[in-house]
């Protein structure tokens, strides 16, 4: 398709090395679309007929219906997915009527097309499983409101909360990655077809309506960072990282769950595996995996920063990896959020396990220092320090301070009064803070949710 001004032969070794065919095949649907809105626009300018409009188009579709049968001839000395397609347009129809096609446009302008197109529908397919995710840890909130587990700072033991705060702590995780991912969505809203090369056309295109057969807002402003610009790809693959920085949190909070020590969730057998030599054995390796697929995805974005780091404009042969990694991590993205969705729908949550577990590491000595700031009317730190005081006397019984019966035979302060706060529904609904554990808060919190996914 280039070599006109060669008048050797390529090498073999340079068509391997050089080639993306493998890779961006991919894009066929993406790189037909683009074909058929950049011709139905060279057809709406008069730089092709109508008849050869309609011809372009039913070559295109022929094409189309061969790579998704699975009986097109892709071959490495075609390079990449645009030749291949436009080299078999040329077989099907017309030569001279084919060889049109590429007016106006070029490699460039049509390759970042082609890859928009397939990072906004990435886009609109993770978004809509975000809200599948959020949705089941909704539907564990409305049914735990009043399930008491023990909250953590250093993996300690901090304060009592809810299940259902606990779940909504990643609901409102999630909710922010679907608004990441809907200002991505908006930033990349520019369409760089018919900028060709990096200077644009003397050809009197419109763009406009390219843009908008394509489903872009506008056309992208400046020819050469049409070209150029791989911001839309990091931002995908950042946004990705991101929802795997949260995936992997969750999941190694059920791993830590579902273990004997714990015991406050069953994953069920449907996504836990066994031992070869361990009968007894239930592991989580569907939260492993995704746990240990976060490095995978952090460095997809990595490795696409480095490739863009110091390149001169505008279009240049290292930007041909910017696909490799993202196809990956969008896959492996679709897929983790889909069997992690479909895992916590199938987990068993232990109510007694996790109100157990409550009467361990005094975790009502914040309510008990808060009611002799609020009923004795003394500074904290002062209440911190006699609290820290019943603290250590309960350390020194062998009890945790919910077990403590006179409260007064410890320090004088406390009255019949201060044993309502060594409960810990009343240590949950105490909180009166927007954001707070309480079940009125939670509630709350999860019509806000509710609300935003209906807006949605």
């Amino acid at each position: 398709m280039w070599s006109g001004r060669f008048e050797g032969a390529s090498s073999e070794l340079l068509q391997k090395f050089n080639a993306s065919l493998e890779v961006d095949r991919a894009l066929f649907r993406q790189d037909i679309q683009g074909s058929i809105a950049h011709a139905s626009m060279l057809a709406k300018c008069k730089i092709i007929s109508k008849d050869e409009l309609r011809s372009i188009i039913e070559g295109l579709r022929r094409i189309e219906d061969e790579i998704e049968s699975g009986v097109f001839e892709f071959r490495l000395e075609d390079e990449d997915i645009h030749m291949a397609v436009e080299k078999r347009l040329g077989q099907i129809i017309d030569p001279s009527i084919s060889g049109k096609l590429h007016t106006a446009r070029s490699r460039n302008d049509q390759v970042a097309t082609d890859f928009k197109l397939f990072v906004r529908q990435s886009h609109r397919e993770l978004i809509a499983l975000l809200k599948n995710l959020m949705k089941t840890l909704i539907n564990h909130a409305k049914e735990h409101k009043t399930s008491i587990m023990p909250s953590f700072t250093h993996l300690q033991h901090a304060q009592p909360v809810s299940f259902a705060f606990y779940v909504l702590a990643y609901a409102f995780m999630f909710q922010r990655d679907v608004l990441r991912l809907e200002n991505s969505l908006a930033l990349l809203d520019e369409c760089p077809l018919g900028s060709c090369a990096c200077a644009g056309t003397s050809y009197e295109s419109d763009r406009e309506l390219s843009a908008s057969l394509l489903g872009f807002a506008r056309p992208a402003a400046n020819a050469m960072d049409a070209v150029s610009d791989r911001d839309f790809a990091l931002d995908l693959l950042y946004d990705i990282a991101v929802i795997f920085t949260h995936t992997s949190r969750l999941c190694e909070e059920m791993i830590l769950f579902s273990s004997a020590e714990f015991g406050f969730i069953s994953i069920s057998d449907s996504f836990s595996t066994g031992s070869s030599i361990m009968p007894q054995k239930k592991n989580p390796d569907v939260c492993e995996l995704i746990r240990g697929k976060t490095g995978r995805v952090y460095g997809n974005l990595i490795a696409l920063l480095t490739t863009m780091k110091a390149l001169p404009l505008a279009y240049n042969k290292d930007m041909q990896e910017d696909k490799e990694g993202l196809f990956d991590s969008v896959k492996t993205a679709k897929d983790s959020l889909t069997i992690l969705n479909a895992m916590l729908q199938e987990m068993r949550i232990h109510k007694e396990n996790m109100l157990k577990a409550c009467q361990k590491g005094h975790l009502l000595a914040t309510d008990l220092a808060d009611y002799l700031v609020r009923e004795k009317k003394i500074p904290f730190r002062e209440a911190h320090f006699i609290v820290g005081r019943v603290v250590a006397e309960a350390d020194r019984r062998g009890v945790d301070l919910s077990e403590i019966e006179n409260l007064s035979a410890i320090d004088p302060i406390f009255d019949d009064k201060a044993m309502r706060c060594l409960s810990f529904e009343h240590s949950l609904n105490a909180k009166q803070s927007s954001g707070s554990s309480s079940i009125k808060s939670v509630e709350a919190q999860i019509q806000a949710l509710d609300a935003f996914l209906n807006a949605h």
